[in-house]
């Protein structure tokens, strides 16, 4: 209003304020909730009453070597899942991006395997690598090959768990990214094509500098979807075999609802978020890197 000067940034302060509100009720309460019981004793043995038990979860946490195999067996199913994820959903973005005819139809077929839930997803997985009567199976058949156990062997079965996560998440990724590419103004990319550029040259001088702060978006998503996956591994491979493809999630799952142990199954929720920032903290720095400069 005239006459009455405003301080932008207190205006966007109180707009913002509904969404840290709500942001404090379903994520800060819960961590800190998390945080406290971390520091109790709470389990079938005591009651399920909380007990101060000074740091014992703790103590029990860093000598728990199924933790730190769960934990690196997360960390490189993150990796590599979101890894994958990027690359594959930067190239399906650059694709829908083009112009041409039924291009609406080809976003909307692109997005049904993010759109699937995840457990029904997970058991159309499970099917398809059944030993010996999936497709998968079945096709090897065909050209005389013996049938794989994709679920049973432990030294691969966490990279067919991978597989199906690319599957469904790559979509979402390639949404993100894809909004991205809509914000960059023709105009740039015109006048490198006059001046010479080639698509690649495009590509590292224009397009991935301009989608940084999208690239870090989905980054950041993808990874706390990753490294909190429960759903997928639940119903795929029940964290097997050999505890080969068990998540954190899924440890904190069992720790909880079959043990009863909910004081040790926060200290692992607990866990798996600063393994999240301190993920989140790398690829936000790695990401805000000044880019090469290339040649004309």
């Amino acid at each position: 209003m005239k006459g009455f000067p405003m301080n932008t940034s207190l205006v966007n302060t109180l707009l913002m304020l509904p969404a840290l509100l709500l942001l404090a009720i379903v994520f800060a309460w819960p961590l800190l909730d998390s945080a406290w019981l971390s520091t109790q004793a709470s389990s079938v043995l005591t009651g399920l009453a909380p007990t101060a038990n000074g740091g014992a979860n703790w103590q029990r946490l860093l000598g728990d070597a199924r933790f730190w195999q769960d934990a690196a067996g997360t960390l490189r199913f993150a990796v590599v899942s979101v890894g994958l994820e990027l690359v594959l959903g930067l190239a399906m973005a650059l694709v829908l991006h083009r112009p041409g005819r039924g291009r609406g139809w080809l976003r909307a077929l692109a997005l049904l395997p993010w759109a699937l839930p995840s457990t029904v997803l997970a058991l159309g997985w499970r099917w398809i690598y059944n030993d010996p009567y999936g497709p998968l199976n079945s096709l090897l058949k065909l050209f005389g090959a013996p049938a794989y156990g994709f679920l049973t062997t432990p030294a691969t079965t966490w990279l067919f768990t991978v597989l199906a996560d690319v599957w469904k998440t790559t979509p979402f990724v390639a949404l993100l990214l894809l909004a991205g590419l809509q914000s960059i103004p023709a105009e740039l990319e015109e006048s490198l094509v006059l001046e010479g550029a080639s698509p690649s040259q495009i590509l590292r001088r224009l397009t991935l500098p301009l989608l940084r702060p999208w690239i870090s978006l989905a980054l950041m998503f993808r990874l706390a979807q990753a490294l909190g996956v429960f759903e997928l591994v639940q119903v795929l491979t029940r964290g097997g075999p050999a505890g080969s493809t068990e998540s954190l999630a899924l440890y904190a799952y069992l720790n909880a609802m079959r043990f009863l142990d909910f004081g040790y199954s926060a200290t692992l929720v607990v866990a798996t978020f600063l393994l999240l920032l301190l993920l989140t903290a790398m690829g936000w720095l790695l990401l805000r890197r000044r880019p090469l400069e290339i040649s004309r």
